[in-house]
């Protein structure tokens, strides 16, 4: 298979765009440097059409505001493999929006597979094996290794076969619907916003007291700065349970840190002093500027809702063995627990909630009715 062009200036992208306006259907894939930069970027968009692929440099490139209409054209289908990601990225980056999307990973949920990831489906439905070994490679890097460039185009090139075949399934079950639903709200993803301290992204900072988290925050931001100064992602400057314990342990000395995870002997020569520094000054900061964790409010114990709940689950069970489908796909526990609160009792008032999709009352919704209403 021959190696795809990669697109480097403007007028090719241009020439692509006005070529892609007259096809019916795409697949698109891209690849980011999220774990090798601080700010993680686009770095490589792949599009097939029918007969061919491409690939657009977006380092290169200086105006990529010719694909966006393509992109939004809804009379254009747009085929993805797990698009959530993707559809955040090319948000973010170039205020893209994409419409007419295909999702072969949702179909596939909606279909009930097991294993959804692309390389497993392809090799079930066209016998293709992928080579994944540049699935964590530094896509930033130029010129890109011949296997880069050939990885990359695997990633968009067997995906209309796939699409064709997993619409005629989806169709056969009279799941189409189903899918079509879910397409249309991941259009709709766009990236989040990460504001307020730090700690809150911090698993495990739920457990320290106010001085702790006080330390914490300081260490975070630390990292932060550091990771933007070398261009790192900040997991890769020190790990996030390094720091966590260095917030619990508040150590004074490299003595007192030994035997906190992570804290190697080559980190302790890197940064152990610098660590030393951040919590000695943070731990000195008066009690008014302790930073406060912020707790939701704690719903009390209700059985009735617990015992609501229970048999819920036991409708979703059923329902997900006779449909093969993963029980979290079919329904996840946030919506059942908000069944279980309100208890509607028509389908025109669970309509109204809007805590079930379309094609979730249709599959469920009598059953669910009926077990609420013998509570």
């Amino acid at each position: 298979m021959s190696l795809p062009p990669i697109l480097i200036d403007d007028a090719s992208v241009a020439r692509l765009a006005g070529e892609l306006g007259d096809e019916g259907v795409i697949a698109v894939d891209l690849e980011a440097d999220s774990l090798h930069s601080y700010r993680e970027k686009v770095c490589l968009i792949q599009i097939s059409t029918a007969k061919r692929t491409v690939l657009v440099d977006p380092l290169s490139v200086n105006d990529l505001s010719p694909l966006a209409p393509v992109l939004a054209d809804a009379s254009i289908r747009k085929i993805f493999h797990a698009a959530d990601y993707d559809i955040r990225c090319l948000y973010r980056d170039f205020g893209m929006e994409i419409h007419g999307l295909f999702d072969t990973m949702i179909a596939c949920q909606m279909l009930g597979e097991a294993r959804v990831g692309l390389a497993d489906v392809l090799a079930k439905y066209l016998d293709v094996n992928l080579d994944k070994r540049y699935q964590r490679a530094d896509w930033s890097r130029r010129p890109l290794e011949e296997g880069m460039i050939r990885y990359a185009m695997e990633d968009t090139c067997h995906l209309h076969r796939l699409a064709e075949i997993l619409e005629a399934r989806l169709r056969d079950m009279g799941r189409l619907s189903w899918a079509e639903e879910e397409f249309a709200l991941l259009e709709q993803v766009r990236p989040s916003e990460n504001s307020g301290p730090l700690f809150l992204r911090a698993k495990g900072a739920g457990v320290l007291d106010r001085k702790q988290l006080a330390v914490l925050e300081a260490l975070l931001q630390w990292r932060d700065e550091e990771a933007c100064r070398r261009d790192r992602p900040a997991f890769k400057v020190v790990g996030n349970k390094t720091l966590l314990g260095f917030a619990q342990r508040m150590p004074r000395n490299l003595h007192d840190a030994k035997g906190i995870e992570g804290f190697s002997p080559r980190l302790a020569d890197r940064y152990g002093r610098a660590l030393l520094g951040v919590v000695r000054k943070a731990a000195a900061l008066p009690k008014e500027q302790w930073p406060v964790y912020p707790r939701g409010e704690r719903r009390e114990r209700d059985p009735a809702v617990e015992g609501r709940m229970k048999v819920l689950k036991k409708v979703r069970s059923a329902m997900a063995e006779r449909l093969s489908m993963d029980p979290g796909i079919l329904v996840n526990n946030a919506q059942l627990e908000g069944l279980a609160r309100v208890c509607p009792s028509n389908m025109e008032e669970l309509a109204e909630l809007g805590i079930l999709k379309n094609w979730q009352r249709e599959v469920l919704g009598e059953e669910l009715l009926a077990e609420l209403g013998r509570r």
